[in-house]
């Protein structure tokens, strides 16, 4: 396994118009969660990942399990749980640039994630583990299971990425700062927004953000930057990498999950960092323009092909 992540997953009910979702009649059933967004993303750009977390023992997440599997990602670590049920959430998008999500995940069979959970065989052989700030957040054993994971990684060589990807209606802002804070310290990769960033950090510009984790032992620090793009730092050196721009956005919830997926897929490939983050900024662009949180991943084909497009054919 070259990934391996693991964290809720949930069925997702995409409108099918847009407007407050009182007035709404139809939905798509889809499936999202950030963890097994990445983990489809860096399957389908061409490396083995796996993925897992506890399921409720319902159609739900019969339906999660049978669709992340259908990628080729691998869940053979995957726990089916009847203390709760698979979580859910509803997308509402008043326009293209005001999409609002409401979660239905509390006392999800997720929660119940628990160091016993994780597996030190499957998890040492991996190349690189991801862990998102959303798993901590769900119970104080969820909580518990993201830092034996990194304990785990760190003590048998394996490259910890995390994207803190808070939630700040689940976080009280005192106990983010401190939770995420001390796990990002651990962590070879961190990968926050830019707002994330500064809030966490309490510095304001990119270089002193990046200064910030670099001096906590972090090796590498990529802020997202949005319609920008996104800048990064390691050790001796620093570099923006401009986005790729996209004229009709479509559903840009997920974008940063396929940012994630995009670099990390670059690193695997043996990329400089400046390429797995051009890498990043490219599937991102993507994934902005396609409906659903995992239904705009690209392969890696498709990704090369919008790489080698001409500046004037890029959608503007």
């Amino acid at each position: 396994m070259e990934l391996i992540t693991f964290g809720e997953s949930m069925v997702l009910f995409n409108p099918g118009k847009a407007g407050a979702l009182r007035y709404v009649q139809h939905f798509h059933k889809q499936i999202g969660g950030a963890e097994s967004n990445v983990a489809i993303g860096v399957q389908r750009l061409g490396h083995q990942a796996g993925w897992f977390s506890r399921l409720g023992n319902d159609e739900f997440g019969k339906f999660v399990l049978s669709t992340i599997r259908a990628e080729g990602v691998d869940t053979s670590k995957v726990i089916v749980d009847d203390r709760g049920p698979t979580g859910l959430y509803f997308k509402e998008k008043r326009n293209k640039r005001d999409v609002r999500v409401t979660y239905y995940r509390k006392g999800s069979a997720a929660s119940f994630l628990s160091p016993d959970d994780l597996d030190e065989s499957y998890l040492k052989q991996a190349t690189c583990l991801h862990l998102t700030g959303i798993t901590p957040v769900l119970s104080p054993t969820c909580r518990s299971a993201a830092l034996e994971a990194v304990r785990i990684a760190r003590q048998n060589g394996v490259m910890v990425s995390f994207d803190p990807n808070i939630r700040y209606t689940l976080w009280n802002s005192s106990d983010a700062k401190t939770t995420l804070c001390a796990i990002a310290s651990q962590c070879d990769v961190v990968m926050p927004g830019l707002q994330e960033a500064q809030f966490l950090t309490g510095k304001e510009s990119p270089r002193d953000i990046s200064s910030y984790f670099l001096e906590q032992g972090v090796s590498a620090v990529i802020l997202k930057l949005g319609e920008q793009g996104a800048y990064f730092a390691v050790k001796g050196h620093e570099q923006f990498v401009p986005a790729f721009p996209v004229d009709d956005v479509v559903d840009p919830v997920g974008a940063g999950d396929g940012f994630a997926a995009g670099v990390l897929a670059g690193r695997l490939k043996g990329w400089d960092w400046d390429e797995a983050v051009r890498l990043g900024n490219a599937v991102g662009a993507m994934v902005v323009q396609t409906d659903g949180d995992v239904e705009g991943l690209p392969a890696f084909e498709e990704v090369e092909r919008f790489l080698q497009k001409p500046a004037a054919d890029v959608s503007r």
